[in-house]
């Protein structure tokens, strides 16, 4: 059986959806004090910025520029 386009997608959300997830876990369980330089505690916020960036963008609208619309701003077809 072949995955579709959107079969693909979902499967992309959830596996974020599930990162994210584990991500903010280990984060909450992180022994405190946590100090300015803690670099695995530092990694774990980047990572989470990075899958909550990646979930966003699936959900994002690009704008593709076309000879009929050159830039966002020109919603309406340039003849």
């Amino acid at each position: 059986m072949q995955d579709s386009y959107s079969d693909c997608m979902t499967v992309a959300r959830a596996e974020l959806s599930t990162a994210l997830r584990l991500l903010v876990s280990e984060i909450r369980a992180y022994p405190t004090p946590i100090s300015g330089c803690d670099a695995q505690f530092n990694h774990l916020l980047e990572e989470r910025q990075r899958v909550t960036s990646a979930l966003a963008q699936l959900d994002a609208s690009v704008f593709v520029p076309t000879p009929r619309m050159p830039t966002p701003q020109s919603r309406i077809e340039s003849r």
